[in-house]
């Protein structure tokens, strides 16, 4: 039974939009945070009580002051709770074009499809963001001749899911990046669940990692500031007529997205849309 204390740290926001609460999650993403959620007027963000420091929050909310937005914030103790029953309440399969099942361990007489994928949902990493999800698998099968036999990374990779299907779509290697090291426990123990974590090597880490190798298919399901901010480094580290995936940010964030692409030598191929969700594909 996985039962833990955490501390939920509530950040009040004014005025209130998912752009700011975007920017504030940026933020405080360098503390171990495992889980932020949007309530308006409310971020909400979750930590283990031994892992929380009161001080080294301020600071960096302090760091805030001059983006045209003000915060108020609160930390309350949440009782001990089973999350992984919490998790098992909430957390549907998701079936991706007939093509690909992506389903939790206590799931249990669905119909197969061409890839199945089994991940354990930790506390941090429901499935929430159907949409970008989705549609990044989408994408992945819509090019299946490119992932094959190519080295693939996924990054800000959470549970894995999309290393371990390009890893079932016979990548030949796969770097999963995450800057929460929860992720990437989590997505190293998915891959092996999987049994492909023989090709799927996993980092705890920033855009600074990709320096390492570089990469046929890059696959960044992320947010807006994060994707400015790292596209540059993306298209350095992409082969020649390598493929560039991005989600994570809105239908109206595209031609800021698009246009730092292009600045950093990319080529716009496509894009594909739900609830004003988005994925963009590159070309090198």
């Amino acid at each position: 039974m996985n039962s833990q204390e955490y501390i939920e740290v509530a950040i009040q926001i004014a005025p209130f939009t998912e752009e700011n609460a975007e920017i504030v999650t940026a933020e405080i993403s360098e503390l171990p945070f495992e889980s932020f959620s949007s309530e308006d007027p409310y971020l909400k963000c979750y930590i283990q009580k031994e892992l929380y420091d009161a001080g080294a929050l301020k600071v960096v909310l302090s760091g805030l002051e001059g983006y045209g937005f003000d915060i108020e914030w609160s930390a309350n103790l949440i009782p001990a709770t089973n999350w992984n029953a919490l998790w098992e309440s909430q957390f549907e399969p998701i079936v991706v074009d007939g093509k690909c099942t992506i389903k939790a361990s206590f799931h249990e007489g669905l119909k197969k499809t061409r890839f199945n994928i089994t991940i354990d949902p930790k506390m941090a990493f429901g499935t929430g963001h159907h949409q970008t999800t989705f549609m990044m698998c989408r994408a992945l099968l819509e090019n299946e001749a490119e992932v094959r036999d190519k080295v693939v990374l996924d990054m800000g990779c959470g549970t894995a899911v999309l290393a371990i299907l390009a890893a079932k779509m016979k990548a030949s290697k796969v770097y999963g990046i995450d800057i929460d090291a929860v992720a990437a426990i989590s997505a190293y123990d998915n891959a092996r669940l999987n049994k492909v974590g023989t090709r799927i090597e996993t980092c705890c880490g920033d855009a600074s990692l990709l320096q390492r190798n570089t990469y046929d298919v890059i696959l960044a399901n992320i947010n807006r500031n994060i994707l400015l901010q790292d596209i540059p480094t993306y298209a350095l580290c992409l082969h020649k007529d390598g493929l560039l995936f991005v989600s994570g940010f809105y239908v109206e964030d595209m031609p800021m997205i698009i246009g730092m692409a292009q600045n950093s030598g990319l080529q716009y191929v496509s894009h594909d849309s739900i609830d004003n969700w988005c994925c963009i594909k590159f070309r090198k």
